[in-house]
């Protein structure tokens, strides 16, 4: 082991030394959208444990009191068909470093419900859900007075990635892609979505709460050349170096030239795209073996340790954070 990677280990550990409290998330629907549904994880007091979040065992404590004041938020935004436990070891370490995590299953895009999953809309309304937990996590959520709404950051895998890219000023170009389609140069299934569903009506704003992001392996194929201009916020930006499930490290690199300088660019060697999410139980190679299969001399484990490190020290430097 180098001793980069050990130190990060060291760090990890260290952190979870204490306990991340795990809640349930309900955020009413309204006029703006839907129900959702997730996950907090918050700081807590309490010795580390271990806790079920639906059937999954992760660590943490269960309905912990939430400890501390002007603690910074990050909210989580899941991948394709994931859903609000799919990042559950960088959140609880977070909560152990001192932040509030929300996370959300986006509806119509979860594991449980896929209903929705192929439909153009999606791409606008994953945004917009997401900014309806921040109103929900600084407003109505019953510990919100101990969130710091000027420290609001931002944690997107896959199509989550995508999500924050469109959050803190990307623009979605839909009339792009249309446009390549008329032209025969056929970007994927999008050219069929667009000719049967049209294009949405509707566009992403950015959120100016979000101080902050980090992004693994967005797809990129809304945003051409001039549609990241509008990003401005300190962007932790992670490729894989194989891709998979349509990211390539190609389209990934050619995304970070475009956003501001001083982006925190990384590519891991030798990973696919999964490897950004945790390693799995026994439980979950059996049932999903997609997203748990690494390339051989991968070490998902070793890695997690280094990469949970470098998000916590990521927005430990932009928002703070004990």
């Amino acid at each position: 082991m180098s001793s980069a990677l050990a130190l990060a280990v060291f760090c990890v550990a260290a952190n979870l030394a204490h306990a991340a409290g795990i809640q349930a998330l309900a955020v009413a629907a309204d006029a703006q959208g839907p129900a959702l549904n997730g996950t907090v994880w918050s700081p807590c007091a309490k010795a580390a444990g271990e806790a079920m979040l639906r059937r999954l065992q992760v660590a943490g404590v269960q309905d912990c009191p939430v400890a501390g004041e002007r603690l910074p938020l990050i909210v989580i935004s899941h991948g394709r068909g994931g859903w609000s436990g799919g990042h559950h070891d960088i959140a609880a370490a977070l909560a152990d470093a001192g932040f509030v995590v929300a996370a959300i299953d986006h509806p119509g895009d979860t594991v449980t419900d896929m209903s929705r999953v192929d439909e153009l809309a999606i791409w606008f309304e994953r945004p917009a859900a997401i900014r309806r937990l921040i109103d929900f996590m600084l407003g109505v959520w019953p510990d919100a007075a101990r969130i710091d709404r000027e420290r609001v950051g931002f944690f997107g895998f896959s199509r989550g990635a995508y999500t924050g890219l469109a959050a803190v000023g990307g623009a979605p170009n839909f009339r792009r892609v249309a446009a390549r389609c008329a032209d025969g140069a056929n970007p994927g299934p999008a050219c069929e979505r667009i000719r049967t569903q049209g294009i949405p009506a509707d566009a992403p704003t950015r959120d100016p709460r979000i101080k902050a992001a980090v992004l693994a392996d967005p797809p990129t194929f809304l945003f051409g050349p001039d549609d990241l201009k509008g990003v401005s916020v300190p962007i932790q930006l992670w490729a894989s170096e194989q891709g998979g499930a349509g990211v390539t490290q190609e389209a990934v690199v050619a995304a970070a030239e475009r956003l501001p300088p001083g982006t925190d660019f990384r590519v891991v060697p030798n990973a696919a795209h999964f490897a950004f999410m945790p390693p799995c139980s026994a439980d979950q190679q059996a049932a999903v073996p997609r997203i748990c299969a690494d390339p051989p001399g991968f070490d998902r484990r070793a890695f997690h340790a280094a990469f949970d490190a470098d998000v916590l020290a990521f927005f430990r430097k932009h928002l703070g954070g004990r």
